[in-house]
């Protein structure tokens, strides 16, 4: 019997549409005469889903959760559509798993067409789990998905999937506030979504390969960069693994590992392979860009970090059999980033490599320097020589130099050159300048008293001139000026005089020797200048990162002193941070773009209009005008580039922080004014409504002094209700920064007197306040609602029978106004906190309130220039003080 296929379709999270994505195939497939009927369908009451049914057969459940298995094999059905692949039987059903029974209908020639999420696939619970925090028990195998004959991601952007939710299209009304706080989280749904993409495209990539294998194509397709790194079991080729690393993960491409063993078989063939399974993604840091004018764009990452889902294959020196203990060293290290590893055999390791890199569709191979010697490669051959002809065309091959390590082959290495610092062409042209000039100058000068200085003391004259010119030009102009001099001394000093015969063997190895030393000495005098260059440049460059790492650490936007150190360092004409109009939320300069940050004479104002670009983190990019750079300053750019991106980004955190402690700071309000509303608001409410419905209840009859005594009760919670309601105003005018201030001279006794009249126990308050004080700038209105409240708020905690004092004195260039209590005091460390809204200490016995008194208080004095301090109360008790400027 021919086995059913199997379709499935794969959502990221519930609600993207699997279940109706799975309707209309049924649908598609009935309008072909296929035979379709739904085995089992889990609507959850989705009024689209209901009606998406139609006229599709349903086969009767065993169960209220369970397909009958049984009705759909009697049926029969071409197509028999399954909901929720991964769902759990109950105990007692013929198999555990739904997948079990969509097998045994598979085997049964039936053809499925299901869905399912992709937190349900077992090698990916422990990953969910970690992103949601919640942990699957429903699983399928990643084999049985992985076995379907067509699998289809059902795809949904996760602010698209939220809207559905908060519209109620996923979860019923009661559950959507829930979800969306936890699972249905924007970061969540778009991790998940990210799995999902990676899964499949490891699924399609296994398919792509089976089609090349089919059809014999071994050419590299470079759908996904792949990129190979061989490992020979040397100690050292850990660096090689994490420079392979870092190639993949700027190339966003799979990271892959081979150890070739070496067998005497004709041809080499795949090994075991490590399980590769979908692996956790990491983002490079800030890349820098590097561009002159609009030319293409040279990346050179900032940070090494794992690649997400790239293969990369290095090669090692020459890979042999290596240790079995360091060989899973590395591997552990291969999984660490992300990659998997694998064994081949063959008889010659390149051949053995490069088909390995075109069997995985690799795009690039990276191999370890050889350390072997010149003689070792002459006798046995080169491998990279090897891998590099083999690989034609179709693969680029990386070869990376190895640090020696402890362990590592013992053949030695060929001596590397130094490389050192190019001199400018200035200095090399002044070199040649020099030697046509002074060598002519030394002859004529010499040839005149050739009978008194000798051979030998001519070749001392040259000499010092074949120095100097070393010291100035370099090697070329040396070694010109030294082949000048000996035809010179040749011709002019050497017997027999104006031929280049040279009568005895005696003056032959003079000249000789003479040309060897100074060609030798022209090499050291021209290998001190460049490493003098190279010396100058490295403190240079050590001044410049010294720079750079203080304003890291010493400055709170360190980003226009970096462009200034950068402008400094390169002799640039401007420099600047830019971002895409929109993105900056201005007017771009240069065609769409945004300065950030600009320094320099002529700063550019876009990609298009700067000498090099490099692109940081987001969409922000580094311009900079002026001469072009070097090739030896791009390690000095890509580190400031580094650190600009690295301060653009502690930029944003620092705004989202502040942010963040603004919105907690609302938050804390927002409680403590729902608190207020729920208990102190509804206090005096209560006492109104009580008195209220007293009076107007027709089953007492009160006597004029109760009702009198009602009616004041009333009249006084309400002037308490009205002080609450004012303080929540005005509270919410200085939050809000809506608070307008009229200040004008004013004396102070008047104000005082205004606030004590607002207060009901006005008759328990000791006022000293003399006509004499100097006139005060203030805003009259405020004053007055800060000093009721801070008198309130004293005769709210002040004992009974004792009175609070209000005094005030002339100090300096202000007027204190102290208002004195006789209560428990307030502690120093609580001083500053009961300044803050909605802060109360302990029980209240006199009053009550949200807490809002001093802050309001304290708001209104600060808006006009003052201070409200709190001091101790000798013998006891608070003294606040309002310090306010006189008018001039």
């Amino acid at each position: 019997m021919t086995r059913g296929l199997l379709r499935v379709y794969l959502g990221a999270a519930p609600g993207v549409g699997k279940t109706f994505a799975m309707l209309g195939e049924g649908h598609r497939r009935k309008a072909r005469a296929t035979d379709v009927v739904i085995g089992y369908l889990e609507a959850h009451q989705r009024p689209l889903t209901l009606a998406e049914i139609g006229d599709l057969e349903v086969v009767a459940r065993r169960a209220s959760t369970e397909m009958d298995v049984d009705a759909v094999l009697a049926r029969h059905p071409e197509v028999v559509l399954v909901d929720e692949l991964a769902h759990t039987n109950r105990a007692g059903s013929r198999h555990a798993k739904r997948w079990q029974d969509v097998e045994e209908l598979l085997a049964a020639g039936i053809s499925v067409v299901t869905t399912l999420n992709v937190e349900h696939l077992e090698s990916l619970t422990d990953v969910v789990e970690r992103i949601t925090g919640i942990s699957q028990h429903d699983t399928v195998p990643d084999a049985v998905v992985r076995a379907a004959d067509q699998i289809e991601l059902v795809d949904m952007s996760p602010e698209a999937l939220v809207r559905r939710m908060a519209h109620g299209n996923i979860y019923p009304p009661e559950r959507v506030d829930v979800a969306l706080a936890n699972y249905f989280r924007v970061g969540n749904l778009a991790a998940l979504r990210e799995l999902a993409l990676l899964w499949v495209a490891d699924r399609v990539d296994e398919g792509i390969q089976h089609y090349r294998e089919r059809h014999g194509i071994d050419r590299p397709w470079e759908t996904r960069e792949r990129v190979v790194v061989a490992l020979g079991g040397g100690a050292d080729a850990d660096h090689l693994i994490r420079r392979a690393a870092r190639m993949a993960m700027r190339a966003k491409a799979e990271l892959v590992a081979v150890h070739v063993v070496a067998t005497h078989g004709p041809a080499a063939t795949r090994g075991p392979a490590a399980t590769r399974g979908p692996a956790a993604t990491a983002r490079a840091g800030p890349a820098a860009t590097a561009r002159a004018g609009s030319a293409a764009t040279a990346r050179a990452g900032s940070a090494a970090t794992a690649p997400a889902a790239a293969g990369s294959a290095a090669a090692g020196p020459a890979p042999s059999d290596g240790p079995v203990e360091v060989l899973a060293g590395q591997q552990r290290l291969i999984e660490e980033f992300g990659g998997s590893y694998h064994e081949v055999a063959g008889a010659e390791i390149a051949t053995a490599l490069v088909a390995f890199a075109r069997a995985e569709n690799a795009t690039q191979l990276v191999l370890g320097a050889s350390r072997r010697s010149r003689w070792a490669e002459l006798r046995r051959g080169s491998v990279i020589n090897r891998v590099l002809r083999a690989a034609g065309d179709t693969i680029d091959v990386h070869v990376v130099s190895s640090p020696a390590t402890e362990g590592a082959s013992s053949v030695p290495r060929p001596g590397s050159r130094l490389r050192l610092a190019t001199l400018p062409p200035r200095r090399r042209g002044v070199g040649f300048a020099l030697a046509v000039t002074a060598l002519p100058a030394i002859t004529a000068a010499l040839s005149s008293v050739r009978g008194t200085v000798g051979l030998q003391n001519a070749l001392l004259c040259y000499l010092l001139v074949v120095v100097a010119v070393a010291t100035i030009g370099g090697i070329w102009p040396a070694l010109v000026a030294a082949i000048a001099a000996f035809l010179l001394l040749n011709w002019f000093f050497t017997p027999p005089i104006h031929t280049f015969v040279i009568g005895t063997g005696r003056d032959v190895l003079t000249l000789v020797v003479f040309l060897v030393v100074a060609g030798v000495i022209s090499a050291l005098v021209d290998m001190a200048a460049r490493r003098r260059s190279d010396a100058d440049q490295a403190q240079s460059d050590a001044q410049a990162l010294a720079r750079m790492a203080a304003r890291m650490l010493g400055e709170e936007d360190p980003v226009p002193g970096l462009l200034e150190d950068m402008v400094l360092s390169f002799g640039l004409d401007g420099a600047a941070v830019v971002r895409p109009a929109e993105t900056a939320g201005g007017p771009g300069g240069g065609g769409g773009w945004a300065r950030e940050v600009a320094v320099g004479a002529h700063p550019p104002g876009s990609p298009d209009d700067a000498t090099l670009a490099v692109a940081l983190s987001g969409d922000a990019q580094l311009v900079l005008s002026g001469e072009a750079l070097r090739a030896d300053d791009r390690h000095l750019l890509i580190a400031f580039a580094t650190q600009v991106a690295v301060a653009l980004e502690a930029r944003r955190l620092q705004g989202e922080a502040a942010g963040a402690a603004a919105l907690a700071r609302a938050n804390e309000l927002r409680s403590a004014l729902l608190a207020a509303v729920s208990h102190d608001l509804r206090t005096p409410l209560a006492s109104i409504k009580a008195c209220a419905t007293s009076l107007l209840s027709e089953d007492v009859a009160f006597e004029p002094a109760a009702t009198k005594e009602l009616l004041a009760t009333i009249d006084a919670e309400a002037d308490r209700l009205n002080s609450l309601v004012g303080n929540l105003l005005d509270m919410s005018r200085l939050q809000s920064g809506a608070l307008v201030t009229t200040t004008r001279p004013v004396g102070l006794e008047e104000v005082v007197a205004a606030a004590l009249a607002s207060l009901p126990t006005a008759a328990l308050v000791d006022v000293d306040v003399p006509e004499t004080l100097p006139r005060i700038l203030v805003d009259p209105a405020l004053l007055e609602r800060a000093v009721a409240n801070i008198v309130a708020n004293a005769l709210g905690f002040s004992p009974a029978g004792q009175p609070v004092r209000v005094e005030a004195a002339a100090i300096a260039h202000r007027v204190d106004l102290r208002v004195v209590d006789r209560g428990r005091g307030i502690a120093p460390a609580d001083r500053e906190r009961v300044l803050q809204p909605f802060q109360r200490l302990g029980d209240n016995p006199n009053g009550a309130g949200v807490g809002l008194g001093l802050a309001v208080a304290s708001g209104f004095v600060t808006s006009m220039g003052g201070e409200l301090t709190i001091e101790d109360t000798p013998g006891g008790g608070a003294t606040l003080v309002l310090r306010l400027p006189q008018a001039t």
